[in-house]
């Protein structure tokens, strides 16, 4: 470690995305650093508990006119100028912007500091030989699938939901690059559906075990997830000792808690105990409660999940990174975005199931949860990953390669 840096770390307005930037936030401070946070409101006292600088986030709108056409207020370019004020005024060595927001990057730039980006999920960029990103097909595990996907790949591109839209990402960051005085991008810069990563250092915090083998970029690191999670009060389980089984929805998809009212009446009358939330919407649940289940506005995962046989989850890639650090295996039932993609690598790491919507009905629940249930190797292997998680603090890591980021140091062998 060397000289105290000042480190910007955004995740803007996201919900879900701020816990990965708390932890990288928390790690930086704990060797010397100072984090400035810019968050949603809601944020501000635990970034203070921290001991770090907070700095609150907007939403905007990043390319005005698109999605949708008649949407009004500030834009990424009133984003990214207002930052660039808060760096001027905090002189950061180096900015760190969540993949979900593009503005500090951009104010990155303008103000002349290095930016970094935090990826909160699987590597988004679509490898040669690997199936389409993020439709959810499992890798290939043989030299003959990655050649079969190469040859097929031109040819279902047009099939992803994105592809249209990763068409258009770079001419409309382009605009507001000219609009900024800053010049394009570069051809070959890797976008995604939220803009540009960055090339000098990009910091991928899920598990290397959920990562399908390819050629990494110099600047792209896999670090191992960024936990952070607030203090909750417990809550009473069911009672008696049957395995106990989370399920835990999105708190950005799933807005009907379809998937609460699907496994608890899949799991009624099974030999199972289920504690099922809302993710934390100030919800009273209005449906039926199973004698086996509870239902609850909220619980500790810190609490709950070392307790828990399986968690069932929308495929959140926060709820399943957690679930496998305390070696518990998941059952992913995807409801869109990018929880396909998370439910193949855990089908692929072995450390799961997932359970496509056309297939989703209570039978087909129910068999799934028993067979995660029945065989040993699920739980093997998610003990396993966990075990690593243990090992490598993905947070610390990533600390430590903002260090070197901001020291000009490179890095040869990203992992």
């Amino acid at each position: 470690m060397g000289a105290r840096l000042r480190v910007l770390v955004s995740a803007g307005a996201a919900e879900g995305h701020a816990f990965p930037a708390l932890a990288l936030s928390r790690a930086l401070a704990q060797r010397g650093h100072e984090p400035l946070l810019e968050l949603a409101e809601r944020w501000r006292e635990p970034v203070g508990a921290l001991g770090a600088r907070f700095t609150p986030a907007s939403e905007y709108i990043a390319f005005p006119g698109v999605a949708p056409p008649t949407a009004s207020g500030p834009t990424l370019i009133d984003a990214a100028r207002s930052l660039v004020r808060v760096i001027e005024e905090f002189r950061p060595h180096v900015v760190v912007g969540d993949l979900g927001t593009p503005a500090p990057a951009l104010a990155g730039e303008l103000a002349g500091v290095r930016s970094a980006t935090l990826i909160p999920t699987v590597y988004p960029i679509q490898g040669a030989g690997l199936p389409l990103f993020p439709i959810g097909f499992v890798a290939p595990r043989t030299p003959l699938g990655s050649w079969m996907w190469r040859a097929v790949e031109p040819a279902l591109r047009g099939l992803r939901p994105t592809t249209q839209w990763l068409r258009r990402v770079p001419d409309l960051l382009n605009a507001s690059r000219a609009e900024l005085g800053l010049a394009p991008l570069r051809s070959d810069t890797p976008i995604t559906t939220y803009g540009a990563i960055s090339e000098g250092l990009a910091l991928v915090a899920t598990f290397p075990e959920l990562e399908y083998p390819r050629t990494w970029p110099a600047g792209v690191h896999v670090t191992g997830p960024m936990r952070f999670e607030l203090p909750y009060p417990g809550i009473e389980l069911p009672a008696g000792e049957d395995p106990l089984i989370l399920i835990a929805s999105s708190t950005g998809q799933d807005l009907a808690h379809d998937l609460v009212r699907d496994a608890i009446g899949a799991l009624e009358g099974e030999p199972v105990r289920v504690a099922a939330t809302l993710n934390r919407r100030g919800e009273v649940w209005s449906g039926r409660v199973p004698p086996n289940a509870i239902v609850v506005d909220w619980f500790s995962y810190r609490q709950l999940m070392p307790k828990a046989a399986l968690v069932i989850t929308t495929g959140g890639h926060g709820t399943v990174a957690r679930a496998l650090a305390d070696g518990v295996p998941v059952l992913v039932c995807p409801v869109g975005a990018d929880t396909a993609e998370n439910g193949a690598r855990v089908t692929w790491a072995g450390a799961g199931l997932m359970l496509p919507p056309r297939l989703l009905g209570a039978s087909t629940l129910r068999r799934a949860v028993r067979r995660l249930l029945a065989d040993p190797r699920f739980a093997r292997q998610a003990g396993e990953i966990g075990a690593r998680g243990e090992r490598e603090d993905g947070a610390a890591r990533g600390a430590e390669l903002v260090e070197r980021y901001a020291s000009g140091a490179t890095d040869p062998a990203p992992r």
